[in-house]
Order: structure tokens, then C-alpha cells, then sequence
């Protein structure tokens, strides 16, 4: 249910109740804690999922059978190793960094994970490595956290190269507020939307910036 408060849009999502949720549902081991506080040891922006959203995903690629995800936007491997756990034992993650020094902190993360085998990190930017992994597809998932202005392009892709009953899920959906704005981004994030919902049955979560997930038809 919902109160008349909430559907208007206030949270009830208190810093307290977020950090408790994650600490019951989401604890991390010395490898997860490592990969997630990587941004702010090596200088590099904190940007990853929190842990809660992290393990949300998780959850969706079980559910799916997921076994084959294709990431844009490694940043320190955090949500690759969320994700990889997630998926069986002949299950690969293929994660797409454009940024070296970011690449080279993500694959050290996922070889002291025991993740190295199991987790590809292409380095490069996405919409120029995507086309050489499509001969590995139909994927099972594409997970999209990276440039903002080429969220539509990534939904193409995804669209073109997720199987039937495969996943589409995009993060930041809410462009940090920016969405409905009168700028090239957000025009960008809005097809992202709208072209994604004629593909894939979608819903927007509302996560602290918004999740967007679809089904593919």
C-alpha cells in the first residue's frame, strides 16, 4: 500500500533505514568491501551502485537463468562482482571501461575476487567494443552505468542483442534529477525510456536515481 504522502513522491528511505537494509540484506566480505571502497582509495569518483541496488540486480539475473550479462561501465568492478556471483557456474560477465586506469583497478579487484576467469573487462569506449561481442550473444542481461548521452544507443544494442525473456537494466534513469530537462543528455536518457519500452515490458524503479528494468518480449 501507499499513503498519501508517498504517492506524491516522498521517501521514508531515512539514511539510517538504508544503511540498516544494507547491512542486513546486502553485507559485504573482505572482497566486495574492497572492490566497493577501490573508488575512493586509488582517486577515482564513487559512482559505483550502492550495496542494496547492487544485490537487487543480483537477485533479477537469478531470477531470469541468467547466464551471459554484458556490462557498460566497469569503474572498480564492484557491480560485476555482484553480479557474477550471482549467475551459475558456467556463467560469464563481459564488462566494457573506457577508462585504462579504472580497467587495470577493476581486473586487479576481480583476480583477488577469484573472479578473474569469470569476469572479461574490455577496455574501450562502449559503443566501440560492443558490436565485437555480439557474435558471444544472444545475452541473457545488459546492465547499462556509464556515459549518460549514449544511454540510447546502449537500449539499441541491448535491444538487438538481449534473448527473449532477457534483460535490460539501465541505472541513473533519473539523470540525478536532470531528466525532463531541455538538453542533448536528457533527450538521450528520455529515448532510452521510450525506446526501451517498445522492446521490453519496462518499469522505473524509484531507487535514489532511478532503475530502469525490462523484460525483453
Amino acid at each position: 500500500m501507499a499513503d498519501r504522502d508517498s504517492r506524491a513522491g516522498h521517501s521514508y528511505a531515512t539514511r539510517e533505514i538504508l544503511d540498516w537494509l544494507a547491512r542486513t540484506h546486502a553485507p559485504h566480505d573482505a572482497a566486495a568491501a574492497r572492490t566497493f571502497d577501490a573508488p575512493s582509495a586509488h582517486g577515482m569518483p564513487a559512482i559505483q551502485l550502492g550495496a542494496s541496488e547492487a544485490k537487487a540486480v543480483g537477485l533479477l539475473l537469478k531470477l531470469a537463468g541468467a547466464k551471459k550479462v554484458v556490462e557498460v561501465g566497469t569503474l572498480a568492478g564492484y557491480s560485476a562482482l555482484v553480479m557474477e556471483r550471482a549467475l551459475p557456474a558456467d556463467g560469464h560477465v563481459w564488462t566494457v571501461e573506457s577508462d585504462p586506469k579504472h580497467a587495470r583497478i577493476a581486473r586487479g579487484n576481480l583476480e583477488a575476487a577469484g573472479l578473474a576467469s569469470k569476469v572479461t573487462v574490455l577496455e574501450g569506449a562502449g559503443l566501440a567494443v560492443l558490436p565485437a561481442l555480439e557474435p558471444l550473444g544472444p545475452f541473457d542481461a545488459v546492465f547499462v552505468d556509464a556515459d549518460k548521452s549514449n544511454y540510447d544507443a546502449y537500449g539499441r544494442w541491448a535491444a538487438r542483442n538481449v534473448r527473449k525473456g532477457g534483460l535490460l537494466v539501465g541505472d541513473n534513469a533519473f539523470l540525478f534529477g536532470r531528466l525532463l530537462e531541455d538538453s542533448a543528455e536528457a533527450a538521450a536518457m528520455r529515448r532510452f525510456h521510450e525506446e526501451a519500452a517498445e522492446t521490453f515490458d519496462t518499469a522505473c524503479l524509484p531507487t535514489p536515481d532511478g532503475m530502469l528494468l525490462g523484460l525483453k518480449r
